[in-house]
């Protein structure tokens, strides 16, 4: 008997079975996949490159191809229940301190670009002000 699932309208495109795919075998699968597209018909690899950078698959912060192989390494169990508290508590802990670190980064991000902005402004401000005074003079 066949599923909801399997029937032909509820099957996902071919595109998106292929990217489900190249995830499971990760960065190295998109990059092949890159490489064959160029050596065999170039418009091809360069449009699997600019969808790599697009959905950021190159990343190594865990959005990319890697995601879905980790979330089912979490599922998993070894038989060993401390053991398995263990790995769940230290996950969660460099979970955390990735989010922290990400969050540190995104606020040095944000603090170099208004200080880039203001700088701008600054120089704005005496650029029209020693032009309103040649005017002036």
């Amino acid at each position: 008997m066949t599923s909801f699932a399997d029937t032909p309208a509820h099957r996902p495109n071919p595109l998106i079975r292929a990217e489900e795919w190249l995830d499971r075998r990760g960065r190295a699968g998109w990059i092949a996949a890159m490489v064959l597209g160029f050596v065999f018909v170039w418009p091809v690899g360069l449009a699997v490159l600019a969808y790599m950078l697009w959905a950021n698959k190159f990343s190594l912060s865990g959005k990319g191809c890697g995601m879905r192989r980790r979330a089912s390494f979490r599922q998993q169990t070894t038989g060993n229940a401390a053991f398995d508290a263990y790995r769940a508590e230290t996950i969660r802990r460099l979970e955390d301190e990735q989010a922290a670190f990400e969050g540190f980064l995104k606020r040095l991000r944000e603090a170099r670009d208004k200080a880039e902005f203001d700088q701008f402004m600054d120089e704005q401000g005496r650029a029209k002000q020693s032009s309103d005074d040649k005017d002036a003079a």
